[in-house]
């Protein structure tokens, strides 16, 4: 890892990431925050989520070709500027006692239009800045920082909610925000392969799906990735109704399950960068992926809050061994000529909790969100160990050609 800092631009990139991720963190938990000050409503942090969610399953295609065409490092700092715009008329909005719902959900669209234009991108770019050779502890030096933003994030923004008051969590969050525009300038045009570019939008972004329907393995490693981010995830944007009905311990409380999940997350994401790049192993994707379902529907159970801290950190660990598995396996069995439009396929691993979230906060509202979380995590595992059992190809999967 440390040949990796040793990289200029690696450096700035990774910091800039850093910067994006801590405010993006922040602020989904002073949104879910404010959406349910407003209205005190589990659905309405499943609709803030949704308005997120949705638009990124229709845009992550064309972000994909577009990471394969055009310089990436103006394609990332063209859609952080929007979001920095969005945030700053939020902002005003608030201070000037004029938001209402409906103000978060336009912003929430505009994150979700904005992020799957930026994150293949982001995800592509590492190549061309490290080399192959360095690409498998790139991306997992990169999922630690996200994580630990995770960490970070979330916890600032909790702590700077100054009772009912979120003015200083959106300033310090815009600012964070312009950093990491300003850390991208440092950067040198990062283009693509010449021959993405000889051919049209229409073409680029057809051959990424006929890629994939002739690359079975990779279409089945990105199934059984995304699988549990629908059923399991979503658990994340109902913190604040565990930290509101579960146990009483406000916004700092909400922080603190925040802070936790991105620690365990951390936790994970670190542990498979040490690991050894030439064994990415099915057994411990799955073997991961229950553990974290498991602990996870324990998690919704335990009737003190500090001991759920503990069940909570370690379920999230084992879901980012999980997902940094299944997803440096996916980027280092992909040509650089189509990592972009991979790439906007493992957005859905971003879309797809926020548009699960909508029928679990349903379900939450209906039986309450210990059940509606806990069933999810048991039905996560059960689909994922017959995902396996009826995929030859999946199980073979360490066997096939590097």
């Amino acid at each position: 890892m440390r040949e990796l800092f040793r990289i200029d631009a690696y450096r700035w990139l990774f910091t800039s990431n850093m910067a994006f991720f801590l405010a993006m963190q922040s602020q989904a938990l002073v949104r879910g925050f404010l959406a349910f000050q407003l209205t005190s409503s589990e659905f309405a942090l499943g609709g803030v989520s949704f308005v997120v969610a949705a638009p990124m399953l229709l845009v992550s295609p064309v972000g994909g070709v577009l990471a394969d065409r055009l310089d990436r490092r103006s394609l990332i700092m063209a859609a952080q500027g929007l979001v920095l715009v969005s945030e700053i008329s939020v902002l005003a909005l608030y201070v000037t006692h004029r938001l209402v719902f409906w103000h978060l959900l336009v912003s929430g669209l505009v994150m979700g239009c904005v992020f799957p234009l930026m994150m293949p991108a982001r995800q592509a770019i590492v190549a061309n800045l490290v080399g192959r050779e360095r690409l498998a502890g790139a991306i997992a030096l990169n999922m630690t920082g996200m994580n630990t933003a995770r960490v970070v994030g979330p916890a600032i923004g909790g702590l700077l909610i100054v009772g009912s008051d979120v003015t200083i969590a959106y300033a310090v969050a815009i600012a964070v925000y312009a950093a990491g525009l300003l850390g991208m300038l440092k950067i040198g045009p990062a283009l693509p392969p010449e021959s993405a570019r000889q051919t049209s939008l229409w073409v680029n972004l057809v051959a990424g799906f006929h890629y994939l329907a002739h690359n079975r393995l990779i279409a089945l490693l990105l199934l059984f990735g995304l699988l549990p981010m629908f059923l399991a995830m979503p658990f994340q944007q109902l913190l604040p109704a565990f930290a509101e009905k579960v146990w009483p311990v406000g916004s700092n409380g909400l922080g603190l399950l925040s802070a936790v999940v991105g620690l365990g997350g951390a936790a994970g994401s670190l542990i498979v960068a040490w690991r050894s790049e030439s064994h990415w192993r099915l057994n411990l994707q799955l073997a991961s992926l229950c553990a974290f379902c498991a602990l996870l529907a324990a998690f919704c159970w335990i009737p003190s809050f500090w001991p759920a801290l503990g069940v909570l950190f370690l379920a999230n660990l084992f879901a980012s061994v999980f997902g940094t598995v299944n997803s440096t396996a996916i980027q280092l069995s992909i040509p650089d000529e189509v990592r972009g439009r991979v790439s906007s396929f493992l957005m859905m691993s971003f879309s797809l909790p926020l548009i699960g979230v909508l029928p679990i906060s349903y379900a939450a509202r209906e039986i309450g969100v210990q059940l509606a979380v806990s069933g999810a995590a048991l039905l996560a595992i059960a689909c994922s160990v017959l995902f396996c059992a009826l995929s030859p190809t999946l199980r073979g999967m360490d066997a096939a050609p590097r």
